[in-house]
């Protein structure tokens, strides 16, 4: 998926041929204009080589804050799932489609507010990257946001979740929710909701010997 927006091209084709290259060179990207009011880029994180990727929408307040993936709210409930399906989130490589913290204020609060298409199109090229340089034997898409970014195009996800598919030769694709739909349910559905995204989760163990 290539921007359309008229936004600045990406460089991470330029970057380098390794992860820490190209989290580097993502520090200074302007190819859209989130980078204008985030604190700063946060990247993905995790070993080079790990066999799975979880690609997220966006960082969140606290990920902006911390310059890490995955530290709020949402990112303790995904880091319980993981240790619960037997999945140290050491060995796994984690990141967002979207590099910058896209939010709104209200009063004193910044709240999430979802990227855009042509924002998601600005940043394509640096999850492809990571792709390339991590080589996952699975990535596990979570959400609207990161299955559109990671296949071009939206898909639903509550009929496609749970399966297993091809995303490239040697490189499988599970499509699950984003951990912070497990914060929104009622209280009455979040452990059955918290379940099925476990389910979800577990189906990656194969992948990490």
């Amino acid at each position: 998926m290539k921007a359309k927006s008229g936004y600045a091209s990406n460089p991470a084709e330029h970057a380098g041929n390794t992860i820490e290259a190209l989290r580097n060179a993502a520090m200074d990207c302007r190819a859209c204009p989130l980078w204008e009011r985030a604190t700063q880029t946060v990247f993905g994180e995790g070993p080079s080589g790990a066999p799975v990727m979880l690609v997220g929408e966006q960082p969140g307040d606290q990920e902006d804050i911390a310059g890490r993936p995955f530290v709020g709210p949402a990112g303790h409930l995904l880091t319980r799932a993981l240790a619960a399906a037997g999945i140290p989130r050491e060995r796994v490589y984690i990141t967002n489609a979207v590099k910058h913290f896209k939010f709104e204020l209200r009063g004193k609060r910044r709240m999430h507010k979802k990227p855009v298409d042509a924002e998601i199109a600005a940043c394509h090229d640096w999850l492809k990257r990571e792709i390339e340089l991590v080589a996952p034997r699975l990535i596990v898409a979570m959400g609207a946001t990161a299955v559109r970014s990671v296949l071009g195009r939206a898909a639903p996800i509550m009929g496609s979740r749970g399966k297993l598919t091809e995303y490239a030769s040697g490189i499988a694709l599970l499509i699950t929710v984003h951990p912070s739909f497990l914060l929104r349910v009622p209280e009455q559905d979040k452990d059955d909701e918290y379940d099925r995204f476990l389910d979800d989760i577990k189906l990656a163990k194969s992948f990490v010997r």
